[in-house]
């Protein structure tokens, strides 16, 4: 199985080994029947609004287009402190994919460390947590991580995330690129945002912005810086991000993006010497981390720092990988663009007169 740093690399074009033409030429025929399920599925919900259940609060949906992380996480974090700010009470709810025992997953276990004191329900059926959530707990609003897809539910607001890196999935739809389905479908988002703003030059973001344009001429336009906030370690000791510049740094993580953090670190100009990756939420098996461990003594042993995200770091809870001090980078995300457009929007959902 190939990693996510390899995959991308094979349906992009960029490895181009006597192999890869007659593989991508295999996952182009298997793209086919996948989007016609896709799309199938799709008509279905446009031509039966019945199909789509309104649950008696407002809904905000957070989700992406292509498959891997576009930094949904760091925007859910924002949009919670922005109604809790204004007091609102607000339930997120997720599907909870590769969720361990009672725990929840990675996402759900690093927003438990954002934000405390905000209920998060896991469950496959986001309509039956929607239900629990209105029922059992103090709930005037609620945000559905990754949930573009999942058009069950209805939605008062549709923010869709486009990652400035890679934003359009390599041209197609799972599994011959990284769409989970057809660009047009951006139609249907209310409001697009694009993440790792500041990873691209505004050249690039207009011609990207032009192109959304085109496909979603209604949706309200918004970019997303997302910064470096802190370094921090299992025990929460804390490091200012600006620690690592110069410094020799390895680097490791279990994410949907690896290209958007390994720009991260290039950006904060530390010395990278070695850098790993893991599939999308690896549960780090004692395997992995011996791996990591034998990793550090060859590769990575000239390393001051070991770095991951934060969502590895809440499944390792280690100080240290062989002699070597292991910190999280934490992420904040900051609207760069389109704030005077974005939040009247959210003003509208909150209840009664503005606070």
């Amino acid at each position: 199985m190939l990693d996510p740093v390899a995959f991308e690399n094979l349906v992009s074009g960029q490895n181009k080994s006597w192999w890869t033409a007659p593989a991508r030429a295999a996952l182009r025929m298997a793209e086919t029947p996948y989007t016609w399920v896709v799309e199938a599925r799709n008509r279905r919900y446009d031509q039966d609004p019945k199909a789509i259940e309104r649950v008696g609060v407002p809904v905000i949906s957070v989700g992406n287009i292509t498959a891997g992380g576009t930094g949904k996480t760091p925007l859910v974090a924002w949009l919670a402190r922005w109604f809790t700010s204004r007091h609102v009470k607000v339930v997120l709810i997720s599907r909870g994919y590769k969720a361990q025992n009672d725990q929840g997953n990675d996402e759900a276990r690093e927003l438990e460390q954002l934000l405390p004191d905000v209920p998060h329900l896991q469950n496959p059926d986001r309509i039956a947590a929607a239900h629990s959530a209105i029922d059992q707990l103090p709930c005037e609003l609620i945000i559905l991580d990754d949930a573009f897809q999942h058009r069950r539910i209805h939605r008062d607001l549709d923010i869709v995330l486009i990652d400035a890196l890679r934003p359009f999935g390599h041209g197609h739809v799972l599994p011959r690129g990284l769409l989970r389905e057809p660009l047009a479908q951006l139609r249907r988002a209310s409001v697009i945002g694009l993440s790792r703003a500041n990873a691209v030059d505004s050249g690039q973001r207009q011609v990207i912005h032009e192109h959304v344009a085109r496909l979603a001429p209604h949706a309200t336009w918004v970019e997303l810086a997302h910064v470096p906030r802190l370094l921090k370690n299992a025990e929460a000791a804390e490091q200012p991000p600006e620690t690592l510049t110069g410094q020799p740094v390895a680097a490791f993580c279990g994410i949907g993006n690896p290209t958007g953090f390994h720009a991260t670190l290039t950006q904060l100009g530390c010395d990278l010497i070695a850098f790993r990756t893991f599939p999308d939420h690896c549960a780090y098996s004692a395997g992995d981390i011996a791996s990591l461990q034998a990793w550090c003594d060859t590769d990575a042993n000239a390393a001051k720092f070991i770095v991951c995200t934060s969502k590895d770091l809440v499944k390792l809870n280690m100080t240290s990988l062989g002699q070597i001090p292991l910190w999280a980078l934490a992420i904040e995300m900051e609207l760069t663009a389109g704030s005077e457009r974005l939040q009247p929007r959210l003003q509208a959902l909150v209840p009664g007169p503005p606070h």
